[in-house]
Order: structure tokens, then C-alpha cells, then sequence
């Protein structure tokens, strides 16, 4: 009997159903791999708005650019407290201490006119392979365009048929410091590096002054009179005064190597309107390269083929042994030959992807375990937050960070009802304080995971002090019997506020009730504003928010136009400094007329006093002395609702290894190493497929269509009879 179409579609789909249950999981989002490549999957949710490193100072945006840049000196991986090695250099930069003559001083001297910092290079470190550097039979550079007719046909870097390298040299370096004293890169360290750097500002005139509309400046033609190429493998930099923070500063993308000729590159004609530009297409020596930026889909990382000789590191503590941080020590770095990174607009489509096993981790970067996705992955056992039975069968890897960072409730000191360094003025802000229950924030909107700040500093910096010597006396008691600060009282913040003269909360003259206002870029219906309203209502003070789009934000911070806001820091490298300079009044938004870190416009003579000595001492009793002195200054005037410090959760899979977070460096995707094998075995076994319903399907459709086939194919028949009946 001839078999139906419908039996052969039939037939068809029930083969092809169970075929495709022999290649893989059927809802993998992941494109097929090559499996002679180790591939790592991850995630970003904020996409990346630059990536010149000379202008991004995100931490959404340095999840990428710093697997590709490589600046002199890195962190050591394994280190705690945190520890600077050399990257690119061939040994830890050396210091000189100069005088108004630039004549050598005696090691320790504290009357050091200058500092001059020399940096030596390793040899044979080369470029990515790129078009920038590809050349003619005659050494002329191949892409460089007079008019944007002649490089029309190009629209991405894979455009170009060819690309070459070179090595890396002192001058690269110099260049890209000199592209930050540009102006037209509007470098966020422009103002603080100009202020160290000598002969930066003369510089950036300079460039202004030079710089021709649409054109490209060659930065080489003028010298920096703080930077001197020694040969090419060797420069130093001079800096004004003392400044030991400086080396921080020397790990961070800011002072990675940028080409002269690759500036040249992207400002051929037409290129920046086609996104061909340093900012959207990075080139470096680290160990990735990007190959692709579709921000709105993926990000892509392949490893640089022409990468310097890396190790992994060799010492750890013992923690770092017994979790298995030492296994790979030695082996040559990097461990994966790619980084496939999909956007993801929420964190729950973030979450259920990591756990089908589909992401590697639970986020990069700053993506984290939040409020949405927590009560998923812990819950709370005898011995504290424990993993969901299910991530726990799975193998789950947990890695905690307390990252050195800072949240807070600003106080705009130059606002005539909550600022002002009178007795008065302190009292009304500390008052404020003791109501506003940090705990309980954390409690109810941080799952809990948090540390009460007492001051500035964060744990693991130097001049951070634990427990009763460290405490706050203004806004807490030490409890005794516990061992744990005790906020004071509601009834003893009723007490300051009338001695501020809001007696029940009402003018003491006026009877006015007091109405504080909260700037934010968010709107004043949610529950954290809710909250935020009840804490200030214990002492009969009424809180409204004002609301404004960040742009419109960002300008009322500039002109001293807030009141209260909420702010926060993360260190851009692991020394006290790095926070106590948020409020050196120098910094300030309204006194500096600049982008400056003191949001809150705080100016104690005292406190700066105090800060420009502990920038340039070592760390020792001397610099902890005057540490002490300026965290009593802060906490009693109280510029700031101290907040809380941050501890994160991050999980990763149990196929991925060196999974150590590190608080300050995000160029760690090089020590991750993974084991595609292991993935796809767990990834098959997490996502079979639940294929009854569907052959149930099939099978109440032929139940539906066998009876309308007999039908229809009778009537067929008689029809076909009756046609040759009228003919006969």
C-alpha cells in the first residue's frame, strides 16, 4: 500500500525528535565549539560604553580591557593582602628622590622636590596581530587613507586581508601617557595625574593648541618634560613631591601601551564614524584579543598568539592549596583559548543559564549573586549560609570576596540646613546616623551580607581597625557582653536633634517641621525608599526624594544643589589613601568646578593637613598615628552615613578551576582554566529533555487524524465510483 504524505511527515518528525536527543542538550544557547579549542562561557549585563584605556573607568568595562592590556606591573593572583609584581617590566620599578635641581637625595629624605620612577621592559613582548601594524614590501604602512573614499570598503577589522606586529617599546608607554594629558580623550585621571605628573598640563596645552579639526596629531612630536626614554626598553617618569600610591597606579590600563600607529590607524577619514576606533576596538599585548564587539549580543576574547611567556603562580597560603588554587602552578598561561561573553538583560535569564550549566560561572565582572537570584542559591543552615540542596549535589565551587569598597549616605556640606561644622550642625547629621539602621538595611535588602562601616576605611586596608578600637563612638556603644557595637538609642538621637534645634522634629523657633530632601536617579515608590523614609521618621523628620534623570543628577552633584544622596567607592588600588582623599576638600565637586571625588564637598583644614602627610609615608606607626587622627576628625563631624562595607558570593561550576576572586584586578581570565569534557557530560545530564508530553501529542494527533484519513480517502472512493457509473 502507498504510504500517505502525512505518514511521511509523520515519520520524518518522530525520527528527527530522536536523532537530535543523541547530539546534545536541545535548549543550549551556546554556538557549537571547536573541540581542539578550550572555550569559556560567560555573561554581562551592562554593556561596556568604552574601551580606549586611557578613557574607561568602569569595572563593566575593565571585565574585558584588562585581559588585553598589559601595564607595567600586575598583582599577584594568590596574594593576600594584596601585592604588586611586574607584568611587562622586567623587574619592580626602581624610585630616585630628587631636589628642586633634580639632583640625587638620600634614600628616606622627606624633602624630596621630585620622584622619579624608572621602568625597565622585558624584552621580545609583542602586539596582537592587527592592521595597524601591517606594512608593504617597502615598510610603508598599508592602511593609511587620505580621504574616506579610499577606505570605504572597510566597516570591521576583519575587513582588512592583513595585519602584522612589533614589539613593544618605552615609547609606547609614553605615548599613551601623553594621550592621557590629551584633552580631547577627557581621561578621568586627567586632574589627579596632572597634578603629579610633571609637565603634563603644558602638555595638554599644547595639544589643544595643535590640534587641527578632524586631523590626526602625532603626540611624538612634542616631549613630556616628566617622561624620558632612557633607550627602548628603559623610560622613567617624574612626579612631583612623594607619592609611594603612585606604583598602584602603574597596574591599572591607564598606563598601559597604546601604538603610535595604531592612534594613526583608527583616525583615518571615516573611520570613527564606522566605529573603527580605539574606543570600540582595543589592541594590546596581554593575553586576549577582541575579536568581536556586538554589545548588544556578545563580546568575544580569542588569545593573543603572539602573548609574552606567563606562568601560572607558584605561592599561595595554605587555604590556596587545599582549595586546589595550586594545582596549575607553573603551567604556562592562558589555560582557555577563547571567552564567548553573551549579554543577558536580566540576572534571573543570567541564573537559570549558569545553572543548566550553559555559563561557566555565576557572573563576571560585577554580576553577581543578588537579591533576585540569592535565595535560589544559599540558605541558611546551622553553621550559616549554606548552598540550595541542588547546587550542593551539583558540585557548586563557592568563592567569597570582601572587595575594599564603601557605601554611604552623603551629606552635601555646603547645604545651608544639613552642612556646616558647627556643634549644631555635627549634632543634626549624627542624629540622622544613629536613626538610620545600616543592619537592618543589610538585613532586608542584602540578604544579609554586608559589614556596618565605622569610618572611611575598609577591612583589609591598612588603618582599618576591627571591634571596640575601631569603633564609631558618635553613632555606636561597645557592648560588653557580646563583643559587638551597639547603635545608640532612638530617645539619644531625639536628644542631639533638639539640641540641634529641631526639638520633636520642628524649627525650634519656627515650629516648621523638618523636610530633608534625598537626591536620587530613582524614584521614591520603592521599598528601599520606603525604608529609608521610616528610619528618619523615629525623630519626627520628614524625607522626600527628588528624582532626576543621571545627566540632570550628575549636575545638581557639580553645582552643590543636593542635600543627601547615596554614593559609593570601590578601591582602584589597596591603600587607605584611595579612600580617605574622597574627602580632601581639594576634590571637591563645588571647590574644584572639576569631576572631582569629594561628592560631598567636605573641607576640614585639619583633615587635608593630615592627608597630604599620610600620602607620602610609608606604612608604620607614624602613618597609623595620623590615620587615627583623621578617622576621629570624619566621624565626629559626619559627612557621611558610614553605610557598609561589601562581601560577595560568586559560584562557579564544578568544571572551572581557579576560580579565586581577587578584591582590585579584574585581569584574572587567564588563570581560569576548564574542563570542556566534564561540561558536556553535566550539561546532557542537567538538561534531558522531558519528551512524553510530545510523543502523547503525536500520539492524540493520529487518534485525530487516522479516523478523518479513513474518512476522507472512503469519500475519495466514492467519488471516484460514482464518477464511473455517470460514465457508464
Amino acid at each position: 500500500m502507498q504510504q500517505s504524505p502525512t505518514w511521511k511527515w509523520l515519520a520524518i518528525l518522530t525520527a528527527a525528535v530522536l536523532l537530535s536527543g543523541c547530539t546534545g542538550p536541545w535548549n543550549d544557547p551556546n554556538p557549537p565549539t571547536n573541540p581542539e579549542k578550550v572555550t569559556y562561557f560567560g555573561s554581562f549585563i551592562t554593556r561596556p560604553k568604552h574601551l580606549d584605556p586611557v578613557r574607561s573607568y568602569s569595572a563593566e568595562e575593565a571585565m574585558f580591557i584588562d585581559q588585553i592590556y598589559d601595564p607595567p606591573l600586575q598583582y599577584r593572583f594568590l596574594k593576600r593582602p594584596y601585592e604588586l609584581e611586574p607584568a611587562t617590566a622586567a623587574t619592580m620599578p626602581s624610585l630616585e628622590l630628587l631636589n628642586e635641581q633634580l639632583q640625587p637625595l638620600p634614600a628616606g629624605s622627606k624633602e624630596a622636590a621630585f620622584s622619579r620612577i624608572t621602568i625597565r621592559l622585558k624584552p621580545d613582548t609583542r602586539y596582537q596581530p592587527h592592521p595597524a601594524f601591517a606594512e608593504d614590501e617597502s615598510g610603508n604602512p598599508l592602511y593609511v587613507f587620505s580621504t574616506p573614499a579610499e577606505g570605504e570598503q572597510y566597516k570591521l577589522l576583519t575587513d582588512f586581508p592583513a595585519t602584522g606586529t612589533r614589539n613593544l617599546t618605552a615609547d609606547d608607554y609614553i605615548y599613551q601617557i601623553k594621550r592621557m594629558a590629551d584633552p580631547v580623550n577627557k581621561s578621568p585621571l586627567l586632574g589627579l595625574m596632572s597634578g603629579y605628573i610633571v609637565g603634563m598640563k603644558a602638555f595638554g596645552q599644547w595639544a589643544k593648541n595643535n590640534r587641527q579639526p578632524g586631523e590626526w596629531l602625532d603626540l611624538r612630536q612634542q616631549d613630556m618634560e616628566g617622561l624620558e626614554k632612557i633607550d627602548d626598553l628603559t623610560f622613567t617618569i617624574r612626579i612631583k613631591g612623594i607619592y609611594p600610591q603612585f606604583q598602584y597606579w602603574l597596574a591599572m590600563h591607564f598606563f598601559a601601551p597604546v601604538p603610535w600607529e595604531a592612534d594613526r590607524f583608527y583616525h583615518n577619514p571615516g573611520f570613527p564614524e564606522k566605529n573603527l576606533t580605539l574606543d570600540w576596538n582595543p589592541i594590546g599585548t596581554g593575553p586576549f584579543m577582541m575579536t568581536v564587539n556586538s554589545p548588544n549580543r556578545e563580546i568575544v576574547l580569542e588569545g593573543n598568539p603572539n602573548y609574552r611567556k606567563d606562568n601560572y603562580p607558584s605561592e599561595g597560603s595554605e587555604d590556596d592549596l587545599e582549595r586546589g588554587y595550586l594545582a596549575d602552578a607553573g603551567k604556562p598561561l592562558p589555560f582557555i583559548d577563547k571567552a564567548v561573553y553573551r549579554y543577558e538583560k536580566a540576572a534571573t535569564s543570567m541564573w537559570s543559564k549558569f545553572v543548566q550549566g550553559y555559563y561557566d560561572r555565576s557572573g563576571d565582572g560585577n554580576s553577581n549573586i543578588n537579591s533576585a537570584t540569592f535565595d535560589r542559591a544559599f540558605t541558611t543552615g546551622p553553621d550559616g549560609l549554606e548552598l540550595t540542596p541542588e547546587l550542593a549535589s551539583r558540585d557548586i565551587v563557592v568563592d567569597e570576596e570582601v572587595s575594599p569598597s564603601l557605601y554611604y549616605i552623603g551629606f552635601n556640606m555646603v547645604d545651608p540646613v544639613v552642612g556646616g561644622y558647627s556643634e549644631e550642625k555635627r549634632k543634626l547629621r549624627q542624629a540622622i546616623s544613629i536613626v538610620y539602621n545600616d543592619q537592618e538595611y543589610i538585613d532586608i535588602f542584602r540578604n544579609g551580607i554586608g559589614q556596618v562601616a565605622q569610618g572611611p576605611i575598609p577591612p583589609g586596608l591598612f588603618g582599618y581597625t576591627a571591634g571596640k578600637e575601631g569603633l564609631n563612638p558618635h553613632i555606636f556603644d561597645w557592648d560588653e557582653v557580646t563583643q559587638t557595637a551597639r547603635r545608640k538609642p532612638v530617645e539619644y538621637a531625639k536628644k542631639l536633634l533638639a539640641e540641634a534645634g529641631y526639638p520633636n522634629g520642628r524649627h525650634r523657633e519656627t515650629g516648621k517641621p523638618l523636610i530633608l530632601y534625598m537626591d536620587t536617579t530613582a524614584g521614591d515608590s520603592n521599598p528601599r525608599s520606603d525604608w529609608i523614609k521610616k528610619q528618619l521618621a523615629k525623630i519626627n523628620v520628614q524625607l522626600e526624594f527628588r528624582a532626576t534623570d543621571y545627566t540632570r543628577f550628575k549636575e545638581k552633584m557639580r553645582q552643590g544643589n543636593t542635600q543627601m544622596f547615596g554614593w559609593g567607592w570601590l578601591a582602584d588600588y589597596p591603600d587607605p589613601e584611595n579612600f580617605l582623599f574622597l574627602l580632601d576638600s581639594r576634590q571637591g565637586l563645588v571647590k574644584c568646578q572639576c569631576d572631582g571625588s569629594n561628592s560631598t564637598n567636605y573641607d576640614n583644614p585639619e583633615y587635608d593637613r593630615l592627608y597630604d602627610r599620610i600620602k607620602t609615608l610609608p606604612n608604620g606607626p607614624e602613618r597609623l598615628s595620623a590615620i587615627n587622627r583623621m578617622l576621629a576628625i570624619v566621624q565626629k563631624d559626619s559627612p557621611w552615613i558610614w553605610g557598609f562595607n561589601n562581601k560577595e558570593y560568586y559560584l562557579s561550576n564544578q568544571w572551572v578551576y581557579n576560580t579565586k576572586r581577587h578584591g582590585i584586578s579584574q585581569a584574572t581570565l587567564k588563570y581560569l582554566r576548564v574542563d570542556p569534557d566534564l561540561r558536556a557530560q553535566k550539561q546532557k545530564a542537567w538538561n534531558q529533555p522531558v519528551i512524553w508530553p510530545m510523543f502523547a501529542g503525536i500520539g492524540l494527533l493520529l487518534m485525530i487524524l487516522i479516523p478523518g484519513i479513513r474518512a476522507y480517502r472512503q469519500r475519495q472512493k466514492l467519488t471516484i465510483e460514482n464518477q464511473e457509473a455517470v460514465r457508464e
